[in-house]
Order: structure tokens, then C-alpha cells, then sequence
């Protein structure tokens, strides 16, 4: 749903949340997510992975977009549209994609 027309008091339906679709509905079930209330405190980056290892895809980043307005919304934030999370989510697989290059680091480990 556009988030601009999202009532958080008439959400009762995955549909009802902000940047859900049909689409994006059904992903979110097939990983177990059945109403909005399964979204809270759930980390967005999990649900993306377990989206992807569980249809065996790697889903476009956009959908981890989406993930983060939805548990954001869910959290008590107001609803935004799904690209203003991009910067974010960017920083996001950013960071874990330097995880495990040769010369890189772990946190917490000194440099030699």
C-alpha cells in the first residue's frame, strides 16, 4: 500500500502495511510472515536472507528496502516509501560484503 494512505489503526492484513503488495504479501507468508504482528521486532536482514535461501533466489536489494519500512512501521515509526530506506540498506550489504575479504577484519580484531 502507498504509505501515504496507510492508517495505522486499519492495518489488519499484510496489504494494509506500507510498500505491500500482492507480491511482496505472498513473499513475506512463504517466509512465515502471516499478519503484521509476525513483523515486529523481526530483523529485516534475516527476513531478505531467509526470503532468498528459502526460494533459492537472490531477490533485487529493493526487497530488502521494503523489509526495513515494514519492521520499521511496525516498530512505531511512520510509514515511508520503500526508497528511503536505500541509503540504508546500502551501508547495510555494503558492510556485510566486506565481511571475510582477505585483509579485512572482524570486529574487535587488532591490527597486526
Amino acid at each position: 500500500m502507498n504509505p501515504a494512505k496507510v492508517a495505522r489503526s486499519k492495518v489488519r492484513s499484510l496489504t494494509g502495511l506500507p510498500n505491500i503488495g500482492p507480491a511482496m504479501a505472498r513473499d513475506l507468508e512463504f517466509i512465515g510472515i502471516l499478519k503484521p504482528e509476525h513483523l515486529k521486532g523481526k530483523d529485516p536482514v534475516e527476513l531478505y536472507e531467509t526470503l532468498c535461501r528459502k526460494s533459492k533466489t537472490r531477490h533485487d536489494p529493493c526487497v530488502l528496502n521494503v523489509f526495513i519500512s515494514v519492521t520499521r512501521f511496525m516498530g512505531g515509526e511512520e510509514p515511508k516509501p520503500w526508497w528511503a530506506y536505500t541509503e540504508e540498506r546500502k551501508g547495510i550489504t555494503e558492510s556485510k560484503s566486506k565481511v571475510g575479504r582477505p585483509g579485512s577484519r572482524k570486529s574487535g580484531e587488532a591490527e597486526g
